[in-house]
């Protein structure tokens, strides 16, 4: 990996521990290697020891601490709670790892306005329960939103089944408070619903990583809690009529709030963990959710289920009630623990590819695990093509992880022949960092590269993440 030779590890002098706890406090100061490593790594299994971990519970606290960084050229990352899985909260020139997960102020709730305004330490689930009262929630909604920090939301702008019909972060975020990597406090977007005055900042920072700027305060823009909801489970003989589905489903007037698929090799993994009953043939399954006014749900529904069956559906089913709900989840909800138990260690990433090519992605898949003897399993938000997928290897022997890299970089030249993008909303990291150059062509490279040394003037920002050095 190129790393800057500026930026290699160095130690904090005395003076400099003792003016980062005059600053936020010894209780907010983690100096211990014991105590620090813990904050040295994220969901990527990737590990390197920061020198010095610093709490922030202010606003005040990240300027001041990101001033002394940048005065003294100490490498900086700022975290929340560790849940990527890309190694972008990885400290990989050691410096000090800056923690946001203390920054927890409801800092408003405007209902009128169908606005929260909130720190990053904040939780989706926290910000989903506060505004449900009101009626209303934050469509960004990932698998870990019980534990993840809104300001990782937004560093990575990560989005979960509803992007398909509310949209990501991006487009439900209004405005930001931020700190520069040089130090300098400043505020981006709007509190309204509409506004175009300068640049879109916003939307610049929301999934750059925390390579740009430290974000400390989120204005997020809320949608009304829809009255009710419809819950579909489709069976397809096979990948391509499940693909045939989708399209059908998205070319028709009524959005699902979910279009979730599982492939025939997850569906044959799941049997072992799963009561829901699933017919042998089963080469594909379609996870739908419709949600609006009550009156004309049902018509909606029924639309949704006609388009998805297309030659190919051996079955849909609709639940009725909350017990029917959670049955039809069942084998979704299932996969988890089976890969886990299969493989604790596998590989995960995500990718996209327009709707109409799933089905050449899927079969590409399947001859790249033949080729490199992988087994691989998909699954994702089906609705925007945004396709998990898992490689069951083991970290653990250095033939099999050969074998698993040598697969990433085929499964990566195919998702950009079709058309589609290595990260949908895992982010880039170090992870895959060094295929970015592959979908992003020269001079974008180096305007994103400009653009980072205007906030970034000193490169103490995370420097090695995100885009190629």
């Amino acid at each position: 990996m190129n790393i800057p030779t500026k930026l290699d590890q160095q130690h904090l002098r005395p003076e400099l521990i003792e003016a980062c706890q005059s600053i936020v406090g010894a209780h907010n100061t983690l100096t211990d290697p014991a105590d620090c490593w813990p904050y040295g790594y994220d969901n990527s299994r990737r590990h390197a020891l920061p020198e010095i971990v610093i709490f922030a519970t202010t606003h005040e606290h990240v300027l001041a601490i990101t001033q002394l960084c940048y005065q003294h050229n100490i490498p900086l990352t700022a975290r929340g709670r560790g849940t990527g899985t890309t190694g972008a909260t990885v400290p990989i020139h050691g410096g000090l790892v800056l923690s946001l997960e203390r920054m927890t102020k409801i800092i408003k709730m405007d209902a009128a306005n169908r606005v929260i305004q909130v720190e990053p330490g904040v939780t989706n689930q926290q910000v989903q329960q506060i505004a449900g009262e009101h009626g209303f929630f934050w469509p960004p909604d990932p698998t870990s939103a019980a534990f993840c920090s809104v300001g990782g939301n937004l560093a990575y702008n990560s989005a979960g089944p509803r992007a398909v019909k509310y949209g990501t972060p991006r487009e439900n975020t209004l405005g930001l408070r931020a700190v520069t990597g040089d130090g300098l406090e400043l505020r981006t977007g709007v509190y309204t619903t509409k506004g175009v005055v300068g640049y879109d900042l916003t939307r610049l920072l929301i999934g750059s990583e925390g390579t740009l700027a430290i974000i400390t305060e989120a204005t997020l823009k809320l949608t009304p809690l829809p009255e009710d909801k419809r819950t579909l489970r489709a069976i397809y003989q096979d990948m391509d009529s499940a693909a045939a589905a989708v399209s059908a489903i998205m070319a028709q007037p009524v959005v699902p709030c979910a279009l979730e698929f599982i492939d025939g090799q997850a569906i044959n993994m799941v049997r072992s963990y799963s009561q829901a009953e699933l017919p042998e043939n089963a080469g594909a399954m379609l996870m739908i959710e419709v949600d609006g006014p009550q009156a004309g749900l049902d018509e909606a529904c029924e639309r949704v289920i006609r388009a998805a069956r297309v030659e190919g559906c051996l079955d849909i089913q609709i639940a009725k009630t909350k017990e029917e709900v959670a049955k039809l989840w069942e084998t979704r909800k299932a996969l988890s623990p089976a890969l886990r138990n299969v493989a604790p260690k596998k590989i995960n990433e995500d990718v996209v590819v327009p709707v109409s090519e799933i089905p050449k992605l899927i079969k590409s898949l399947q001859t790249l695990s033949n080729k490199h003897d992988i087994i691989i399993v998909n699954f994702g938000h089906a609705g925007n093509g945004n396709i998990h997928v898992n490689l069951l290897t083991d970290p653990d022997d250095p033939e099999k992880m050969r074998r698993a890299h040598a697969c990433l970089d085929d499964v990566f030249s195919r998702v950009l022949e079709l058309n589609g993008s290595i990260s949908g909303e895992h982010g880039v990291g170090i992870e895959k960092r060094d295929f970015v150059a592959r979908e992003l062509d020269a001079a974008s490279l180096e305007i994103m590269r400009k653009i980072k040394l205007q906030f970034d003037p000193g490169q103490i920002l995370n420097i090695g993440k995100a885009i190629p050095d």
